[in-house]
């Protein structure tokens, strides 16, 4: 086999399974986590307080990114829900698409790089980074070797011209769509649930590993976590019961 076919058969694999991304981070930067707890190499408790709303305000970033990039997006791309294979209608190439070829993926990289650094261990958040890199370069081969093959020059146009991952701000283009917040709303929903949801977890065993009362210090996570429920089951019934979310207007 080729190794451009190699290539695209693995992205296409890892764009399947991309989900189980998440669950790898967090398994492993938990292991990683508890055994710093343990050795007693963890900042002050004043410390990790300030430093664990730093860490949200970078996984909120990546969420507010993906938002931005999905709410101005074309119908029929910047899907959650297309395990059985690449979906695109049109091609993105204004907005945060004018910037970078992936906006999406720069995004979770944010995201799951706030998660990261949760573990307070500078080692895993450098082997987060490169091991993110490898996951997605070939999900992004695989990606744009669909793009090239349904939308040819146009496609590869537009790649001449704009990065792959890291954003080049002086090429901006005014989205060409209108935002749409049902968009956001419908395709993210479990976006902040899950950066709580994974937020407290760490915060719970930290206390646990320290032999601490599972709410000490961990009050705000709690009351965070179960808004972000009550929005996610919310979203949920209205999708089930409604029609007011199936449309992008």
């Amino acid at each position: 086999m080729a190794l451009q076919d190699e290539f695209r058969d693995q992205g296409n694999f890892l764009f399947k399974h991309r989900s189980y991304l998440p669950v790898i981070i967090i398994l492993v930067g938990l292991a990683v986590f508890i055994f710093g707890k343990i050795q007693n190499t963890e900042p002050s408790a004043s410390m990790h307080s300030y430093s664990a709303f730093l860490f949200l305000a970078i996984g909120l970033f990546g969420l507010i990114i993906r938002s931005v990039a999905v709410g101005y997006s074309g119908d029929n791309t910047s899907g959650r829900n297309t395990t059985d294979g690449q979906i695109a209608d049109s091609i993105n190439t204004t907005g945060l698409y004018a910037l970078c070829r992936h906006p999406l993926y720069v995004g979770n990289f944010f995201m799951w790089l706030g998660i990261a650094c949760f573990t307070e261990n500078f080692w895993f958040i450098i082997a987060f980074v490169f091991f993110y890199w490898l996951y997605y370069e070939r999900i992004m081969y695989a990606e744009e070797s669909y793009l090239i093959s349904k939308y040819k020059d146009s496609y590869l146009e537009y790649a001449a011209h704009t990065p792959v991952f890291v954003p080049t701000f002086k090429l901006w283009v005014k989205p060409q769509n209108t935002f749409s917040w049902k968009k956001i709303i419908r395709q993210e929903k479990s976006g902040l649930l899950y950066l709580f949801m994974v937020i407290l977890i760490f915060e719970i065993i930290g206390n646990l590993v320290n032999d601490l009362p599972i709410l000490e210090n961990n009050q705000f996570w709690i009351v965070a976590f179960f808004i972000m429920l009550l929005w996610y089951i919310s979203v949920k019934i209205v999708q089930k019961s409604t029609n007011y979310l199936a449309t992008d207007r």
